[in-house]
């Protein structure tokens, strides 16, 4: 499953503000505090970069809805917190994600250290089909450098995960990442439904697609279940 994101581009992907939703995908971001999960998320989201952000405090999450595969998919991306006495909070959250964003900065060598305890804590709470795309956050600072990029391909590698190296700051290959990731995971959304058709588990569409695909740590809403009255934004940055 691993690879890297050469040649992914995001032209012929575009937001979309439909009457119509397919697909809820829900997607963690984790990493160890400072690393920039916030600010990818806003640059991701919102085309925003807030040079003010505070530590995220338990868990938020932002949406955005794009098309993927002729089909639109909002993507609900959960932002958790990074710091140690979080982490028996945010484990809850992992159920039912999809796909996970882990980030670390490549000017901190301690944040790529740690990720191997990262890997398991999430592998532990998620499916074992969850689609994880490795970031290397703060591309722009190359002078301050403590990850050389091999490292954490070699990484990517050892462990099955996608890999990029991004900048929140300039927005470089942010876009690109989330797309790969959101592409991976209805690759895997797409198997799984097939299966389940072959086997008689559904049949009706993508609403008994999502329906069968549902358990105690996978997800898959269609669209037409979405209720965002009921989605509470938990976000302690107005930026």
């Amino acid at each position: 499953m691993n690879g890297e994101m050469d040649g992914v581009g995001v032209d012929n992907q575009q937001e979309y503000v439909p009457e119509k939703v397919d697909y809820v995908f829900k997607v963690v971001v984790i990493g160890d505090s400072a690393v920039g999960k916030t600010q990818i998320l806003s640059r991701f989201a919102k085309k925003e970069f807030c040079l003010e952000s505070k530590s995220t405090i338990g868990v938020e999450f932002q949406t955005r809805t794009v098309s993927i595969k002729s089909k639109v998919i909002k993507a609900q991306i959960w932002d958790t917190a990074g710091q140690e006495r979080y982490r028996a909070v945010t484990t809850a959250y992992y159920r039912g994600a999809l796909g996970a964003m882990l980030v670390y900065d490549i000017s901190r060598r301690q944040s790529f250290d740690n990720l191997a305890r990262w890997v398991e804590e999430l592998r532990a709470n998620s499916d074992n089909s969850i689609v994880i795309m490795l970031i290397g956050n703060k591309a722009d600072l190359v002078e301050q450098r403590a990850v050389p990029t091999e490292d954490a391909v070699e990484f990517a590698k050892d462990q099955g995960l996608f890999f990029a190296e991004t900048s929140a700051l300039s927005g470089d290959n942010v876009d690109k990442a989330f797309f790969q990731l959101l592409e991976e995971i209805y690759a895997v959304v797409s198997k799984k439904s097939l299966e389940c058709g072959r086997n008689g588990k559904s049949n009706g569409g993508d609403h008994a697609h999502a329906t069968a695909l549902k358990g105690s740590k996978i997800d898959v809403i269609a669209g037409s279940d979405l209720e965002t009255s009921e989605m509470k934004n938990l976000s302690t940055c107005s930026c």
